[in-house]
């Protein structure tokens, strides 16, 4: 098949400056909350653990992923227990970039597939259909040939907000309207994106969580149905969040996990919340990577998720 080229990670200046400005809820509160807590401390100890863990905690990190930190910090700090707030910045930076590399992909830049086959899953409301819209457009922008497919065939919105979406971006929509059936929708996509020599196809699916056995049953169908006309499809499970719901994310991505085979994550509405810890815990808790970032309402806005970056822009004065 050979390897071929989706876009590159390398973020321009004003991606940078649009990732700073996306995280400026977060970054504040979290280093207010950092700023008091070592005010008039001078060593690390227990008392101060304490307290970071409840600073992590409260800024939706997770109860799993704030205890991991807090071992590492506690592993650190043995050697040298006086502490500033710098030296504790560039400790929990460093903690937290180990642990979103861990899990972070590379796949995105360099595919073996072609066409690249994405399915994209989560609940109504997250800005799933909208960074369907967004990932088409970057896709688009470097040259490469999309199709979408409106599977998420419940809600009459998401059909036509798709399409229009495709008109927006250039791109080919396959729709057979509201009520029909998704994996049909499916199938015809991928079989249309294969004629067409398409580069990359992405499926929108319904976002019902009212019961996880039939949303297993319907994502497996779909799965299946797209598997016979490409046999590797979907290279991809794109799960979308929604960072400003905080807690109620990972229980999103819990559900879904569960359901199907999530291997990439992306996370919308970061400007708008102090939540962005989330995408430490998510990443870390369900050893997902986090592959697409939301930052702003922009066609640009929706970045390719670098933890060098994101660690930076969260702990840079």
């Amino acid at each position: 098949m050979g390897v071929f080229n989706l876009f590159k990670r390398e973020k321009s200046a004003e991606e940078k400056k649009r990732l700073e400005e996306g995280l400026e809820k977060t970054k504040s509160s979290l280093f207010s909350k950092l700023s008091k807590a070592v005010l008039g401390k001078s060593r690390i100890d227990d008392a101060f653990l304490d307290e970071l863990e409840e600073i992590l905690v409260t800024s939706d990190v997770g109860i799993p992923t704030t205890l991991k930190i807090i071992e590492r910090v506690e592993q650190r700090a043995s050697k040298d227990k006086y502490v500033n707030l710098d030296e504790l910045n560039v400790l929990l930076k460093d903690e937290i970039k180990q642990l979103l590399l861990e899990h972070e992909t590379r796949e995105v830049e360099d595919v073996d597939y072609k066409p690249y086959v994405i399915m994209v899953v989560g609940v109504n409301g997250v800005g799933k259909t909208t960074t369907i819209g967004k990932l088409a457009h970057k896709f688009a922008s470097s040259g490469k040939k999309v199709v979408l497919g409106a599977a998420d065939t419940f809600r009459a919105a998401a059909v036509d907000q798709l399409k229009i979406w495709g008109e927006r971006t250039g791109v080919e929509v396959v729709s057979k309207g509201m009520n029909a059936d998704p994996a049909s929708v499916a199938f015809d996509t991928v079989q249309a994106g294969k004629e067409l020599n398409a580069d990359v196809i992405i499926i929108d699916t319904a976002g019902r969580l009212h019961n996880k056995i039939n949303l297993m049953n319907e994502l497996s169908k779909i799965k299946r149905v797209m598997s016979k006309v490409i046999p590797e499809a979907p290279h991809e499970i794109l799960l979308v969040l929604d960072a400003s719901t905080g807690q109620n994310a990972f229980e999103q991505a819990k559900q879904f996990t569960e359901a199907t085979e999530v291997n990439a994550l992306a996370l919308t509405k970061l400007d708008g919340t102090a939540k962005g810890g989330v995408v430490i815990g998510i990443s870390h808790q369900f050893k997902v990577p986090v592959k697409y970032i939301g930052v702003g309402e922009q066609m640009a806005d929706l970045q390719i998720f670098d933890a060098g970056s994101f660690v930076d822009s969260l702990f840079n004065e």
